[in-house]
């Protein structure tokens, strides 16, 4: 059964949210509409909805005109297995001492390496992606240095590939993988089986650090937060106060244009910049509280 979508952009995350409700009431009705801010400083929000059945585009085209939106881009998506797709056609991630698969390329594994099995899946983080590879690698060299933080967090967790890098190499941790989406934190609990960590990742659904179990655990030595610039900003406070004196943060999920503007929210939050890495677009900052 083929998928209809329906996308378009306007100014102002208000106007986006009124363009969202009001498209959750149409029919054929959608079977998901989601709002997301467009990272690139121009202020826009994406507004996009899937449909089982065509869309009505004259519904569409006066929704737009009402809220001010440009006109929508409607595409048919056609009946693929995504995931499936996806599986086949990721290799292997080498990222310093971690080895991150598929379960296709489990015979791959090298001798010597931390194994971490991630499937594709609807959760975010397979290594792939240039921010989960940039806070593996920024925490590899960390733990080269002689660095053995005691408590760890991944906040926004996704399919918790952090956690587990820390719970594999630090067997005396205490880790705990957070993330405000239940289906993530659903593949996070499956992940962590699949890789012998059980009773070694505490998975929770939480939004930010605004959990009991979080709060309760706190300051953290280490505190991973791969999502979006927004949100890091949003944190900076947050992060900064769970983090233990000499604790760091290892950031990502911005674009390197985005840098500075999170370098700095996180300096006046009391932290300092220990190390910027770069791969492709995307940054990764390592910030320690002094």
């Amino acid at each position: 059964m083929p998928t209809y979508s329906a996308l378009t952009t306007l100014p102002g995350e208000d106007p986006a949210q009124a363009l969202a409700a009001a498209m959750e009431r149409m029919d054929p009705e959608p079977t998901g509409v989601g709002v997301f801010e467009i990272e690139d400083g121009s202020g826009l929000w994406e507004v996009g909805a899937y449909f089982l059945e065509p869309p009505d585009e004259v519904m569409l085209e006066v929704l737009a005109t009402a809220f001010g939106a440009r006109p929508f881009a409607l595409s048919e998506l056609p009946d693929i297995d995504w995931v499936a797709k996806v599986r086949r056609e990721l290799a292997p991630v080498d990222a310093g001492r971690f080895f991150v698969y598929g379960s296709h390329d489990a015979d791959k594994v090298p001798a010597g390496r931390v194994p971490l099995q991630i499937e594709a899946t609807v959760a975010f983080g397979t290594g792939h992606h240039g921010t989960t590879l940039g806070c593996l690698l920024a925490f590899d060299r960390l733990l080269t240095e002689g660095w053995s933080p005691a408590k760890v967090a991944d906040i926004g967790c996704g399919t918790a590939v952090l956690a587990m890098a820390a719970a594999a190499t630090l067997p005396d941790a205490l880790v705990i993988a957070s993330d405000i989406d239940r289906v993530a934190v659903d593949v996070a609990e499956a992940n962590v089986v699949i890789n012998g960590l059980q009773g070694r990742v505490e998975c929770l659904e939480a939004a930010g650090l605004a959990h009991r179990r979080i709060v309760a655990a706190a300051p953290f030595d280490l505190i991973f937060a791969n999502i979006l610039k927004g949100p890091l900003i949003e944190l900076a406070p947050a992060i900064s106060t769970h983090l233990a004196t000499g604790g760091r943060a290892i950031l990502s999920g911005l674009l390197a244009v985005q840098a500075d503007s999170v370098i700095a929210a996180y300096q006046a939050a009391g932290l300092c910049l220990e190390n910027r890495d770069d791969i492709g677009e995307w940054s990764t900052l390592v910030l320690q509280r002094t």
